[in-house]
């Protein structure tokens, strides 16, 4: 048994029963005799997470068999094949849909990276998501789940056709419950009306992992912690004579599996959770019928395992083919059954009028820029779920929904985002751990208060502070010129205080202590989420002191600097920091008439996939097109995959050029709830640095080799790898964090 947090999470989702279940003909012949006399069955579907998939299985037994149901009742995972089964859809396509499903993703909110907003993409390189605590007039505010359910509603959306109006439980034909938890007060909470697709979200959402569904004046979470096996919910819905109960829930842990916190507490609401369902055991009758899937190894999280799961609730299910047969109909009135319960196809409309609703803070115009459905076409719900989530990804959101109205004889696409109840104004935290063999450890705690919506236009303030290796505090305005903030005004200053080493001849000889102080004023145009183009002025002051070792003739104590400012910066990677695909580039050019230099850079980036191997690219180049560059503002080479045989910024100079290409094999994929690869890579680097400022061992074309494991981690991205550069030289690296 995995962790209860685990469990509940993803018992929600493995009840995606899909496509729809094709009606049978609207015209049934006459029946020769009437309705023989049978019993009132009501159907019970339990929770368990992705061991709900046996759901399926049993459901194709009695589709074969032609055994009716009156009435159906389910909790978490049962809630969602209940209501999609109630919804129209076969268990064949159910089975279809659990295969095709990205289950990895679907428990990431966000959109890809690629698709982010490009603010929220740099946001999201200084800063680590998860660390976001809302700061409001009450204090400090933790977001109410790890992860919303943005993807887990649209994709409700999608199984039950909710693009062609919303399905209300008190409009299908087949009599469904789904039960809730009010997590204020614990009672039970049982959804016989109203949205089909919110009453499955409510019944899913898994505290403290997925956040609770604020709905018809409760507050809801996994039904599971009070009713995971509804049978008397079925006794009083449709009267039912017989119950087919499945239960699939998880057994207890061993003993001596219950030993750290996460498995105490696992352990704990699976009991709560087992005697609620031996309650419900208790009330079975001798006339019903109880199903329990022999479900082996197969875990809650085992989504991959949907078909071996569905089997085995089909082989359970049969082994009461019995007991089921004598239930079932023949076949002209089982036939009349099915088309009283079934659920008419629907139309997509065409789109008459888009609104949006439910906004206190956020102006509309930053939604409607990324609708791209048009007025008068018919809805296209596969590029509406996309642009859905790009607005999602502005991070101003619980959650971004939307539903179809009938108004006067018009159809309305009705846009719904929830603004953030912990917004608008937010805490962010960051850190980064650097060890490597040739200079030590470096540690950095960087801290933000990120302030949105100061203005109808979308104005945001950003303090940073830093502590550690690196010291120093910034403050940055953004304020976007137009309500769909294609244009921008940025200042930002900032002050920090480093150290740093320099290096004679492969050998550290000196380590400098130094203070930047920085101001910018620019404007800039975004390009929809690929990137921005910024021009403006930056003043700059830097000092330098000796901490130890000898004198750097080279580098000025105090040094002034003023200029233009042009910055170019593209970002079509599909991931922070483990990208399979994509490219992106950033191209700067700074002109100081003061100092009499210019400084120009490029940094280019690529990544594709193949299978199991994602193969990589990186050139960079950092010179100076008039004058010569100050060594406080020169480049660098030496640090992992930057010539990684080399330390940390070891080669220094002007017309400095770097080279690598990779190859990365996908050894391990990250857990539900967080994205990203476990890869071994092999680089092969090259660099130069043509006019150097300090004296090499080695001139003109430097070459290294590294070998590393890299992977996604709750506080960032990490490596640990090993290079060997040009003459030997060896470096092994430990990097935690963001950057």
């Amino acid at each position: 048994m995995w962790p209860i947090f685990v469990k509940y999470l993803t018992g929600i989702v493995l009840a995606l029963p899909l496509a729809a279940w094709a009606a049978p003909p609207a015209v049934l012949p006459e029946l020769a005799a009437p309705a023989p006399t049978r019993p009132r069955v009501g159907l019970v579907l339990g929770g368990g997470g992705a061991r709900g998939a046996a759901h399926i299985g049993v459901l194709e037994v009695l589709e074969q068999l032609r055994v009716p149901v009156d009435c159906v009742a389910g909790t978490s995972m049962g809630a969602l094949v209940a209501g999609a089964w109630a919804a129209g859809l076969s268990p064949a396509d159910m089975r279809r849909e659990l295969a095709q499903a990205d289950w990895a993703d679907m428990f990431q909110d966000n959109p890809g990276y690629a698709d982010l907003n490009f603010r929220n993409k740099r946001l999201s390189q200084r800063f680590l998501p998860g660390s976001e605590t809302g700061m409001t007039a009450e204090g400090a505010v933790t977001p109410p789940g790890v992860v919303s359910g943005q993807k887990i509603k649209l994709f409700f959306n999608h199984l039950v056709r909710a693009d062609a109006g919303e399905r209300e439980l008190q409009r299908l034909p087949l009599p469904v419950s789904i039960v809730a938890t009010d997590i204020g007060n614990g009672e039970r909470v049982v959804l016989r009306e109203g949205s089909l697709t919110q009453a499955m979200r409510a019944s899913m959402s898994v505290p403290g992992l997925m956040a609770p569904l604020v709905y018809r004046g409760h507050k809801l979470v996994d039904g599971g912690l009070v009713d995971n096996l509804p049978v008397r919910e079925v006794r009083s819905r449709c009267a039912a004579q017989v119950v087919i109960a499945v239960n699939v829930g998880s057994p207890l842990l061993a003993p001596e599996q219950v030993s750290g916190l996460l498995s105490v507490t696992a352990q704990m609401v699976a009991l709560l959770t087992e005697q609620n369902v031996s309650a419900s055991l208790a009330a079975l009758q001798p006339q019903d019928v109880y199903i329990r899937p022999e479900m082996g190894d197969i875990s809650a999280t085992d989504f991959d395992r949907s078909a071996a799961a569905a089997d085995r609730g089909r082989a359970a299910a049969q082994a009461f083919a019995a007991r089921l047969t004598e239930l079932a109909l023949d076949a002209p009135h089982y036939a009349q059954w099915r088309h009283s319960v079934a659920v008419g196809e629907r139309d997509v409309p065409r789109i008459d009028a888009v609104e949006i609703a439910g906004l206190a803070r956020a102006n509309p115009a930053v939604v409607r820029r990324y609708i791209e459905q048009g007025e008068g076409a018919a809805l296209d719900t596969a590029a509406l779920n996309r642009d859905l989530l790009r607005a999602y990804g502005d991070g101003y959101y619980e959650g971004v929904d939307y539903e179809v109205l009938t108004q006067q004889g018009r159809h309305v696409l009705r846009l719904l985002p929830v603004e953030k109840s912990w917004g608008p104004d937010y805490l962010r935290m960051a850190m980064r751990l650097d060890s490597n063999l040739s200079q030590g450890s470096t540690y950095l705690l960087r801290v933000g208060y990120q302030k949105t919506w100061l203005n109808a236009l979308g104005g945001e303030l950003l303090l940073i502070g830093e502590l550690g290796s690196r010291t120093g505090a910034g403050i940055e305005l953004y304020q976007p010129l137009d309500a769909a903030q294609r244009f921008f005004g940025q200042a930002q200053a900032g002050y920090q205080r480093e150290r740093s080493g320099y290096f004679e001849r492969e050998q550290r000889v000196a380590e400098y202590v130094s203070a930047r102080s920085q101001a910018e004023l620019s404007l800039g145009v975004n390009f929809n989420l690929v990137g921005q183009l910024r021009l403006g002025w930056r003043e700059s002051r830097v000092s330098s002191s000796l901490e130890t070792g000898l004198e750097i003739a080279a580098l000025a104590p105090e040094r002034t600097s003023g200029g233009w400012l042009l910055a170019l910066d593209m970002d079509q990677l599909d991931g922070l920091y483990f990208p399979r695909r994509g490219w992106a580039t950033q191209a700067a050019y700074y002109s100081s008439s003061r100092s009499d230099y210019a400084r120009a850079s490029l940094d280019t980036r690529l990544a594709w996939s193949w299978r199991s191997w994602v193969l990589g690219a990186r050139a960079s180049w950092v010179g100076s097109p008039t004058g010569q560059l100050p060594l406080n503002d020169a480049g660098k080479l030496g640090g992992f995959l930057n010539l990684t045989g080399f330390a940390n910024g070891q080669l220094i100079g002007d017309d400095v050029a770097y080279a690598h290409v990779r190859a990365e094999r996908i050894i391990g994929r990250a857990p539900p709830g967080l994205r990203g690869d476990l890869r071994l890579g092999l680089a092969l680097e090259a660099g130069k640095v043509a006019l150097p400022f300090t004296a090499q061992q080695r001139q003109g074309w430097l070459n290294s080799v590294a070998v590393y494991l890299g992977g996604e981690t709750p506080v960032g991205p990490a490596f640990l790898g090993i290079g060997r550069g040009s003459g030997g030289s060896v470096n092994a690296y430990l990097v935690i964090g963001a950057p």
